[in-house]
């Protein structure tokens, strides 16, 4: 059986990797903060003292990081995943990351002999304990299913999208689609509330679309007035929302939505609220329009 080398053991990462080690494969594992490696490593993982050590011990080396810098610091940096690779080992992505740098990485990767993939995924901490997560993986079609036992270790639905980088730019429309709705519904509600409507019976006749869909976040974040601990943090959101209007500017492709929805996320940012959930955007809306989300 492969060996699967995981770096990157986050709020995300540590519950798709112990479903890979559930499903018994040979674990090497390496984060920044090495205590974030307490449970794999009591799970039967080996510890890696780099992301280049993971690359030398494994034959499969996963990454979940939190964007394009860490991404190409982990990959192409000082003791970096390159330093360790070989040939015949595969490389898969699976943060948020820009389209751009994982094809450059698969192009310095495979002057080595190694093959890299893009696989970023669709999931909370919560929903990936129980495997419920969309992977959309991208780049060599062999290789995609020679990793197939791998992806449905941690995921129960696995979209291929193509050529390499695809994944990484099926997983920014998702987020940017995500984000754009929700502020969107921001505005709705408090229009809603200021016209004097109760909100429970807001929601409930909004329950077949796409209030139904959203309750369960609201209910738990912006209904209570509660933003912490997050679920995904708004910092995450303002790094996602970027990066996809930066595609749409390479590609000509007006976002007028998704710009402004950047904006309030520079606007949380700026006061201090990118470790909160990315749901209090509903914060500023509420401010503008001098009226709160509540259920009574």
């Amino acid at each position: 059986m492969q060996t699967v080398g995981f770096i990157g053991l986050g709020n995300l990462g540590t519950p798709m990797a112990q479903n890979i080690q559930r499903a018994g494969f040979p674990m090497v594992v390496y984060d920044a903060r090495e205590n974030a490696t307490r449970a794999l490593l009591e799970g039967g993982a080996r510890l890696a003292m780099s992301p280049g050590e993971v690359a030398n011990i494994s034959d499969v080396i996963l990454s979940s990081v939190p964007g394009p810098i860490e991404v190409e610091e982990i990959t192409l940096g000082r003791d970096g995943i390159l330093n360790g690779l070989k040939p015949g080992d595969v490389y898969v992505d699976l943060s948020t990351s820009r389209p751009s740098l994982i094809r450059r990485i698969g192009k310095v990767f495979e002057e080595r002999g190694a093959h890299v993939l893009d696989a970023p995924v669709l999931a909370s901490p919560a929903d990936a304990a129980d495997r419920q997560v969309i992977v959309m993986p991208s780049g060599d079609k062999e290789v995609y299913e020679q990793l197939l036992p791998v992806f449905d270790a941690f995921a129960d639905k696995v979209v291929y999208q193509g050529d390499l980088g695809n994944g990484s730019v099926c997983k920014l429309v998702n987020n940017m689609i995500t984000l754009a709705v929700r502020q969107v519904v921001a505005e709705g509600l408090t229009l809603g509330m200021k016209a004097g409507l109760d909100l429970d019976a807001l929601i409930e006749a909004g329950s077949r679309g796409i209030l139904g869909s959203q309750r369960e976040g609201l209910e738990r974040t912006v209904f209570a007035g509660k933003f912490e601990p997050p679920s995904f943090r708004q910092a995450l959101a303002r790094k996602d929302i970027a990066l996809a209007n930066e595609l749409a500017r390479e590609l000509s492709v007006p976002m007028a939505v998704a710009n402004h929805v950047e904006q309030v996320s520079i606007e949380c940012g700026n006061r201090g609220w990118g470790d909160m959930d990315t749901h209090v955007i509903y914060r500023l809306q509420e401010e503008a329009a001098g009226v709160e989300i509540r259920l009574r």
